[in-house]
């Protein structure tokens, strides 16, 4: 488990909880700040004493192979996974280089040293400014409030309403001083993934590409690095999409803080001042307690915690309610008071106070609270549900309507679903459209409505559903399996689940996916790839009961598991799931994986990179869509854990490259029609890129027969890709460590060992 997401909704209620994981966060900054620190100063060693960079080399490997980045949420994507082992891998190469010392430095201090001094003063600075001013105006908001609550009821009106405006400014000045820190804290820790890695990777272009004997180091590394990039281009297009939702889910819940304040159906949770009674001659004392209220046990859970020391004291205490009174002035000289009668403690009354006006209406709602005795009748408090409209015939034939059109008048518009509508249009067809009363009209061939206005009415009419098409109920389990597991159990674990959705549920995503595969085969024409319309639809087809910071960490999953439904959907629709796991997520074998594979090999070393020049996502972006939705995606497909740039995207990258400062070529895809990759480097002064020979087979005079017993993705030319049971001939044992090489449909080429039996 990774760090704890911090909720907006926990600034407005402040609870030891939320404190802790502010604290996890803050360590994990300063943690980070002091491995820059290092890093820096290791980097300094390098370029000031040449004659020492065996020394320096060891250190700086052994600093980066112990550093491991703190990930917000649960489980980590793909390309998350890849940049937190990037570190390992670099480290690695280090120490395969360390008896080489003629390595010729130039370039650090532009491509390493300034960009992570740069990170840690201009954004690690300024978190630690940020963390002053927020416990700053802690202190000052609880000792303000606790002089207003210390405040006599019988003092005049003006003087309690001035009192009541003084606090009430100052908390809304701490709230958004929180709302701020929390946001800022979130956002450095999703900017570090990228800002750390991509400055390593300059670095080590530098170190490689002046060394004598690095070549077929290089080569080895090309296709790391390839992934690398897209990987640090991927988490850097998915921070700029979740950092636009968590602004926007901020903004929400600044205009109206008292909706998100309940965070759970169950319960509900905040500060209480309780009465402690003392013996004579004492009297009695109030202490602050943080209390939960679970609404169906009426159970209320009071533990005290201290801001000013930051720690709880005492253990919990648990009281079982009965019923709750507003408590008048008259009855006692403070206001905002409530009177609990509890069960386990009868004929004694608990007397607490709420902190505000508005915070002790929440607790009467809450508890049922009631007013005395001939006062407002004893009117107890309630809230009203809103209802909505249904998944029905009108919207069945809406959604067949809507996607006739399309294929018929726009399926190769560029940025289909991405180019939006005006809004008043899009909600005047779709009003009208599913109006029972008005008359059917047929978008296939009316000219009132463009193409694009209909999309949008679509992608609205499925976001506007009381209930997301995939289900609140079955969220958790379509996003278990696309947090782990190999692709074969993350296809199976979706189909199950496909088919535990109700009927007409599964009925409308069925004929919707058909229509997105669709979409996707004309990607060459409109640039719709499977990996863009699972941007687009991931937030759409499935999302969380509960608009939360950790629920925008889950967009990632919610694009791979509308990938798998798109690539797979004849399958998954057509044919019911012969078995299904216990765990969605739990794969029914653990193959080898493709590090496993490599393990062997002496070393994957980098070839040359500058992010200031290569931008693989400018290249590849060839009708500037990325002003259409603010959530634009990568163009691979991660459903398959592939790292792989879409074909079309390539071929635009292709006809670019006379433009743009890289040397580009295009490598074939493998056998199941995964997409080529862009193979990238930068010509700079002083530097060549050379085409090596082939590697030969090593002749042997014993050969045998291997069948496979795991499925495998070719990775580069010289290895063969292949499905569980191939029979491979000619099999013999290969120069490289743990690899084998063999025939299979006429063509020769490398087998990884692990992945095989011999007959």
């Amino acid at each position: 488990m990774g760090l704890h997401p911090l909720e907006f909704s926990e600034c407005y209620l402040d609870s030891p909880c939320f404190r802790e994981k502010i604290k996890a966060h803050e360590a994990e900054l300063d943690k980070t700040n002091r491995f820059i620190k290092e890093l820096y100063k290791d980097g300094k060693n390098l370029i000031n004493a040449t004659k020492q960079l065996g020394m320096a080399q060891r250190k700086f490997a052994q600093c980066l192979g112990e550093f491991q980045f703190e990930y917000i949420g649960d489980a980590k994507t793909d390309d998350e996974r890849c940049i937190d082992e990037s570190l390992q891998e670099f480290s690695s190469f280090l120490r395969n280089l360390e008896d080489q010392r003629e390595l010729m430095m130039r370039n650090i201090t532009e491509t390493l040293m300034k960009p992570l001094e740069k990170f840690r003063k201009e954004h690690l600075g300024t978190v630690r400014a940020e963390r002053k001013k927020y416990e700053k105006e802690t202190e000052k908001y609880y000792s303000s409030l606790e002089k207003l609550l210390n405040m006599s009821a019988k003092k005049k009106e003006p003087q309690l309403q001035e009192a009541d405006v003084q606090v009430e400014t100052m908390r809304q000045h701490f709230q958004e001083e929180s709302l701020d820190y929390v946001c800022k804290l979130q956002e450095i820790q999703e900017r570090k993934k990228f800002e750390c890695v991509e400055p390593m990777l300059a670095f080590f272009q530098t170190v490689f590409t002046f060394y004598h004997q690095g070549f077929e180091l290089a080569k080895d590394f090309d296709h790391y690095k390839r992934a690398l990039q897209i990987n640090i281009q991927n988490t850097r297009s998915r921070f700029e999409g979740t950092r636009s939702e968590v602004n926007e889910l901020m903004k929400r819940i600044r205009e109206t803080p008292q909706e998100y304040r309940q965070t759970s159906p169950i319960s509900c949770e905040g500060y209480l001042y309780v009465q402690e009674k003392r013996p004579p001659p004492f009297g009695s004392s109030w202490v602050k307690r943080y209390c939960t209220f679970v609404k169906e046990q009426k159970i209320l859970h009071m533990v005290t915690f201290d801001h000013r020391s930051g720690g709880r004291s005492g253990e919990t205490e648990s009281v079982t309610l009965k019923s709750c009174v507003r408590k008048t002035t008259d009855m006692l000289d403070r206001r905002f008071c409530l009177e609990l009668d509890i069960t386990d403690r009868p004929g004694t009354a608990l007397t607490v106070q709420a902190l505000s006006e508005g915070d002790h209406k929440f607790w009467m709602l809450a508890m049922g609270g009631k007013e005395p005795i001939g006062r407002y009748l004893g009117r107890t408090y309630s809230k009203e549900r809103g209802i909505d409209a249904q998944l029905d015939d009108v919207g069945l034939t809406f959604v067949k309507n809507s996607i006739s059109a399309i294929e018929t008048r726009g399926i190769n518009d560029q940025g289909l679903y991405r180019v939006v509508g005006v809004s008043s249009k899009v909600q005047k067809l779709l009003s009208l459209m599913i109006d029972e009363k008005s008359n059917e009209v047929d978008l296939s061939t009316s000219e009132d409505w463009d193409v694009k206005t209909i999309t949008s009415a679509l992608k609205l009419y499925l976001r506007s559903l009381p209930e997301p098409l995939m289900t609140y109920g079955l969220y958790k389990e379509f996003i278990s399996p696309a947090k782990g597991g190999s692709p074969e159990s993350r296809i199976q674990a979706v189909h199950c689940l496909v088919h535990k959705l109700p009927e007409k549920n599964r009925q409308v995503l069925g004929l919707f996916m058909k229509h997105l595969a669709n979409v996707a085969a004309h990607s060459k024409q409109n640039l719709m790839t499977v990996a863009n319309l699972g941007v687009v639809f991931g937030p759409t087809l499935m999302r969380p009961q509960e608009d939360t910071v950790a629920a925008i960490m889950d967009l990632k999953f919610q694009n791979i598991v509308v990938e798998i439904l798109i690539e797979h959907q004849e399958k998954i629709f057509t044919d019911a799931p012969e078995s299904c796991p216990l765990s969605p997520a739990a794969p029914s074998f653990s193959a080898p994986t493709r590090q496993s594979k490599k393990m062997n090999r002496q070393s994957r070393p980098l070839a040359v990179y500058n992010p200031q020049v290569m931008d693989i996502q400018s290249a590849c972006d060839a009708s500037n869509l990325a002003a259409d939705e603010t959530s634009m995606g990568s163009n691979e497909s991660v459903s398959s854990q592939s790292s792989s740039a879409s074909a079309s995207e390539m071929t635009t990258l292709s006809e670019k490259s006379e433009r743009l400062p890289l040397s580009v070529s295009l490598s074939s895809g493998s056998s199941n029609s995964r997409a080529s990759v862009a193979t990238a480097s930068w010509l700079g002064e002083g530097q060549h890129v050379c085409t090596p020979e082939k590697e030969k087979p090593l002749e042997s005079v014993i050969s045998r027969k291997a069948k496979a017993v795991y499925p495998c993705e070719a990775e580069h030319d010289s290895e063969l890709s292949f499905q569980v049971g191939a029979i491979f001939n000619a099999v013999t044992q290969s120069r490289e460590p743990g690899w084998l090489e063999g025939e299979l449909e006429g063509k020769r080429g490398l087998i990884p060992e692990n992945y095989v039996e011999m007959l």
